[in-house]
This record gives structure tokens, sequence and C-alpha cells, in this order.
């Protein structure tokens, strides 16, 4: 009988210890499962000012909110201050997740080891680009980048892709030193095209994105001006994650941007002239190659942010 008892309460004990051992390995995948896609109850996604932080955050909100109904975790979209404030906050585990201009990741895989995700598709489910470029008004003497000699341009934000850094080599291959010509740089894209519109300056860059911005909201009348220089093609901005995050949370998030739906990233995509807009897409580092090389050529270094 006491042999009886005692088995039967080393079953139960057994059964007991067997649904406690079920019910915290569910939970603890259920927790293991959270920490990959919330791991701090919430998920910083930093954007550099490439437009105007007031159009710039709604269309990241909807973006955010399409995110967040995926990884079921609430996204925060910061526009920081300028470029380098936001390779500071990825360095210093400030944000998560972050779209740099392509020059901007450069610095950003330098110093904050962020890692590129995705980045924009066309409708055809291609990677997108945009091009740098250099505009005058239709009557201006200027033909030509070697015209701006002696000249004034106005550009956009120091460490800029299209608005600082690509117009400067474009000056440097056609025998034009910074020193040689008046460089404003007005603080942003939009900032850059006024000056022009408002004949503050000779000469603009206006890269491919503004353009088509601009153009939709009729603050730029392209008849009214010449381009008398264009980069090659540009690979559309990276979205980025910290590179010290936890892997199952990178693939989580990069598995969340590649199953969301064009319409998500329509608004986000009419900044980035990508209409209409496709899917985003895988990327890695090597599609920033150039940019790479780009930094190498001009010498550049984290100062130049």
């Amino acid at each position: 009988m006491k042999t009886t008892l005692f088995a039967g309460s080393a079953l139960a004990l057994a059964s007991v210890l067997a649904l406690t051992a079920c019910g915290g390995s569910a939970q603890s995948a259920n927790s293991e499962a959270a920490s990959a896609t919330c791991p701090n109850g919430e998920i910083k996604f930093g954007i550099e000012p490439y437009e105007d932080p007031a159009k710039l955050k709604p269309a990241y909100d909807v973006l955010a909110a399409a995110l967040s109904k995926k990884l079921e975790c609430p996204v925060s979209v910061q526009v920081v201050e300028d470029y380098a404030a936001e390779v500071l906050a990825m360095r210093n585990g400030k944000l998560d997740l972050g779209q740099f201009g392509p020059l901007g990741y450069v610095f950003a895989d330098a110093q904050a080891g962020a890692e590129p995700l995705v980045s924009f598709g066309t409708a055809d489910k291609q990677l997108s680009t945009y091009t740098a470029g250099i505009w005058v008004p239709k009557d201006s003497p200027i033909q030509a980048i070697g015209d701006l000699k002696g000249k004034s341009l106005a550009l956009g934000s120091v460490g800029s892709t299209s608005g600082d850094v690509l117009p400067r080599f474009g000056l440097r291959e056609a025998g034009i030193a910074d020193a040689d010509l008046k460089m404003d740089y007005t603080g942003g894209h939009p900032e850059a095209l006024l000056a022009l519109t408002n004949g503050k300056v000779d000469a603009a860059q206006i890269n491919s994105q503004t353009l088509a911005t601009a153009i939709a909201e009729g603050t730029f009348k392209k008849d009214d001006f010449r381009q008398v220089w264009t980069s090659n093609p540009i690979p559309n901005d990276p979205i980025t994650v910290r590179g010290d995050a936890d892997p199952a949370f990178k693939k989580a998030v990069k598995d969340a941007f590649l199953s969301l739906e064009p319409t998500d990233v329509a608004k986000v995509g009419e900044f980035l002239d990508v209409t209409p807009p496709g899917p985003l897409l895988e990327v890695t580092k090597d599609n920033y190659t150039p940019l790479f090389e780009l930094a190498e050529t001009m010498s550049l270094t984290e100062k130049d942010l």
C-alpha cells in the first residue's frame, strides 16, 4: 500500500513537474519571440532630414505603422537634426533602425556598425536610384559645370551625398577647386532649390528626388531653368539596423520589411522619386561600394558630416 501510494505520489509529482516544464518552455518561447521582435518594448527608427521634417514625419509614420503591425511592437519615427546626429544616435544605442543617405551609411557603417537591410524598389522590383544635379536659370551664361568658376553655388547640407559631396566631386573633375567659387550651404535640398528660384545664387544643386517633389508641389518650373551637370545613378537610401542588435531581431525586422506592401511605402517613395512604388528589396554593403570609393576619393572623414 505504501508502495502504491508512493508510486502514485511520484507519478503525480512527475506529472506536475512535466506540466510545469511544458509551461515554462512555452513561456520561455513566448518571451524569446517577444524579445526578437520587440526587444525594448519599442523600436526607434531614425530618418535623416533630406526633406522638410514636417513633410517626412507623416509619410514615415505610415511605413512605421505597417512595420509595427508586422512585428507587434510600437515603432517610433524620429527625424533627426542632421546627418551626424543620426550616426551618433545609432552608435550610442538610441536608434534601433536608421534610414541613411548613401554616403551617410558609409559613416554609419564605420562608426555605428550599421547593417543595411532593405532599400526602395521600383514597380518592376528593381532597386531604385537617383541622381545629383546642378541647375541654373535658363538664360544664364553658364552652359556646363566648368563655367561655375567664380560663381556662387547653393549646396544642401554638409555631408549630403547629392547635396554636397557629389557636386564637389563633379567640380573637381572639371578642374575647379572648392576655393574657386562661392559655395553656400543652405541647410537642405529644398533650401538650395529656393536659393536658386529666388535669385540668390548663380547655380544650385537639385537632385532628382527634390526636383520631382518640387515639380509636383508647383514650387519649381522646370522650363525656367537648365541642368548643366548630372551625376551617375546613386543607389537609393538603405534602411539599416544597429550592428550590435540581436541577430534574431535583425532577421525579424528584415523579414517584416520585405513583406510590406508597396502601398505601405508609397508616401515615402514619393519623396525618393520612386513612383509608382514597388516593394522594399534586400540590400547589402556591396550595393553601396561606389559610395565607399567616393568617400575614399574625396578623403572624407566623420568630420565632413
